[in-house]
This record gives structure tokens, sequence and C-alpha cells, in this order.
């Protein structure tokens, strides 16, 4: 068994991220902020490393629909992959319009576009639910008759073109906005802006919202804003996955009528109050958004737990064949609980530290059955115990080190 060299769109992807950072830095540009970066690699994080599990299952599906359902028998051939890059650009600008105009799949997509900054981390942002929604979309290219291999080899390299749209660094581009998306272009997409939204859904070619009418160019005077039309104001990794899914399930309570639900479920986004995110926040949450921006220590933290969930993430991906279920099984939820840990942080909440314990069990836990000795298994016991023993103890010191300053600044 080899390593998996998708693992090393990890490093590949991180190198852009830091290159435009200290491009930004360099020329004095207000493009990144601590918390919705760190936000939009979690969000990255978690796709990545669901992808670990679920891409087999999706090219088994691709397998499944050809082998059973093919309307054509289609073989590489030069202008073969010509067609599949057409096909493939043409489904997704469909799946990415009907993400923004139902919201069955704009609870999914959502997330995508909850950030107010506008820099390649944001191209990370990008949940395994969209993932799956856009791979049921895909599903009519092997019915075709496109073979799951080309497929599942061109969708690799398609991925890569839009990340390099998410930025500001790159003015417009001449000749090339008149066929390809271009990061003008899509800089629009993300737009908040009244007279931008809902238009520029291409991938690679931007033809399609030309060809559709739902092209917009990028204006020269125009100050861009960017996010939800209603900030999200939150950067809870839960929150951030699950708050559009709750409203519909919440303005489904409130229907009066199937003819309701149904615009609730399969209606515009514009069909959901606004106000229901208000009332389920006040039943989540205790606590209105923290102002308060994170201290040195925060800061700190945060990045050295971004930094080995980045590591832990890149180590899985590049030897997931040489690694059991129960291996991966340990290691992505330690990174899980440490993604929700750092939205914790970053939202001020001391309640944190409980969520530091189960990451202290999932280690020793992990260790445990890994190596099962008796000696390793009494020392693990051994810590545990003192962990427990200790814990009041362990959690001042935990709550004054992280907490204790921002408690000061504010009185």
């Amino acid at each position: 068994m080899g390593i998996n060299v998708i693992g090393l769109a990890v490093p590949f992807f991180l190198f852009f991220i830091g290159l435009e950072y200290w491009h930004c830095r360099k020329k004095g540009l207000n493009h990144h902020s601590f918390a919705e970066s760190i936000a939009n690699l979690n969000v990255g994080i978690a796709e990545r490393l669901t992808d670990v599990f679920t891409t087999g299952l999706f090219f088994y599906l691709f397998t499944y629909i050809y082998k059973h359902f093919a309307l054509f028998s289609i073989t590489p051939h030069w202008y073969t992959w010509v067609l599949l890059f057409l096909f493939t650009d043409l489904v997704w600008y469909w799946y990415h319009r009907l993400a923004h105009e139902m919201n069955i799949f704009w609870a999914v997509h959502v997330v995508h576009h909850q950030s107010e900054d506008f820099n390649f981390t944001v191209a990370a942002r990008i949940t395994i639910f969209q993932a799956v929604v856009r791979s049921l979309f895909w599903s009519v290219l092997p019915l075709i008759g496109f073979p799951p291999e080309m497929i599942t080899l061109f969708l690799l390299i398609h991925g890569l073109y839009p990340f390099f749209t998410h930025t500001q660094t790159i003015g417009k581009l001449g000749w090339i906005e008149y066929l390809f998306v271009t990061p003008s272009h899509h800089r629009v997409h993300h737009s908040s802006n009244e007279e931008y939204l809902d238009k520029n859904y291409g991938d690679v070619l931007i033809i399609w919202d030309k060809l559709f009418g739902t092209f917009v160019k990028e204006g020269d005077s125009v100050k861009i804003t960017y996010g939800l039309t209603k900030p999200l104001e939150r950067h809870s990794f839960l929150w951030q996955h699950f708050h559009f899914m709750l409203e519909i399930g919440y303005a489904l309570l409130h229907a009066r009528s199937v003819k309701e639900c149904w615009k609730i479920i399969f209606g515009k986004p514009d069909n959901i109050d606004p106000a229901n995110r208000d009332k389920l926040e006040k039943l989540f949450f205790t606590a209105p958004p923290a102002r308060t921006k994170n201290n040195k220590a925060q800061h700190t933290y945060i990045i050295v737990q971004t930094g080995v969930s980045l590591l832990l993430l890149f180590a899985v991906s590049l030897l997931e064949k040489w690694l059991s279920v129960a291996q991966l099984t340990i290691f992505s939820a330690f990174i899980i609980v440490s993604l929700i840990n750092t939205g914790a942080i970053l939202e001020q909440k001391k309640w944190v530290f409980y969520l530091e314990y189960a990451r202290l069990i999932i280690v020793l836990g992990g260790i445990g059955y890994l190596v099962q000795e008796t000696i390793t298994v009494t020392v693990l016991l051994f810590l545990a115990g003192v962990a427990v023993c200790f814990f009041r103890t362990i959690q001042n010191y935990y709550c004054r080190y992280l907490f204790d300053i921002v408690d000061e600044q504010q009185g």
C-alpha cells in the first residue's frame, strides 16, 4: 500500500494561503482577520478529513450508475475530455445556482458564504454536506456515460481552479474575463451588496452566467461587503454548520400549511424569516456574540491547536491506506473536538475547558487501545486519575491563562 498523493493538497494550498498572507502584510492590505481565517481553516479541515471516509463512496456511486444506467459508452479521447470539462462545469453552474435559490441546498452551501473576509482561506470553507450534494449532481456524468475513472480524475483537477478565484489581490485580467471565472467575477459572487446578490455562479467558465442571464461585472467604484446579508457574527464551529438547517426546522414547526412547508424547503432563502436566527440564538446561546478580541494567550493557543490539527490532517490524508479504521477514528475524533474547541475559544467560551478533558480522554484512550501493554495502561490510568483529582486546580490555571486578561479589559 502506498501513500495517498491527494494528501499533498494540504501543504499545497497552505503554501498559497501563506503566500497571499505574506503579500498582503507586505503591501499593507487588510484582507485577513484572525478569527475569520481560523474559522475558515477549521471548516476546511473538517471537510478534508471527512473526505478520507467518503471519497470511496462517491466513486462507488459513480461506478454503480455507470455500470447499470449509462446511456452511452464514452471512452477517453481528447474530445471526450473536452466534453467532460464542459458537462462538469455546466452541472456545477446549475448546482451552484440552485444552492442559492433553494433552501434545502442553501442550508449546506451557506457556510461557504459566511466569512466577512475574502481570501484564499475562504476557498477552504467547504462542508462535507456540500461535497455530498454536489456529488449527487455530478452523478449525471456517469449516467451520460463518462467512466468513473475519468470523472474522478477530472474532478480532482477541476477542483484546483476555483481556489485561486478567492482573492482580492488579483485585479481584472483583460480578455480572460470574457471566458473564464476570475477573482473579479467571484468577488461579485461573494458580495452581499444588493446589486451583486445571486450572480456569477460559474466555477471555471463564466460563459454559463452570460448565457443564462446571471452575469454581473465588478464595478470599479463599488465597495464590496463580503459575507451574508444578515451577518452570522459567530465563530462556533457547530453553529456555522447547522444554523440554517435549524432555521428551516424552526420555520417548518411554525408553518400553517403544506404549501408553506413546500416553500420553506424548496423556496428561496428570502422565504425564511431572518428573525428565526435571533430566536434560535436565544435558545442555544446564553450570551450575545463576543465583541472582545482574542488576547495573546488565546492567539498562541489557537495557532498551536490549528497547526496540530493541520499536521494530523496531513498525516491522516497521506497515510490513510496504512491506518486501521480504529486509528483513523481516534485521529479524526481528536481533530473534530479540536475544531469545536478552537471555535469556542474564538467565542470566549470558558466551558471550553471541558472539551480539553474530552481530548485528553481521546488521547489516553487511543494510546491505551493502540499499545495495549499492561504498564502503558497502568500509566495512562494513573494520569487519568491525576487529571480527575486535580480537576479544579487545572481548570483554574487554564481559565486564568486563557481568559483573565480579557476579563480585566472588560472590567
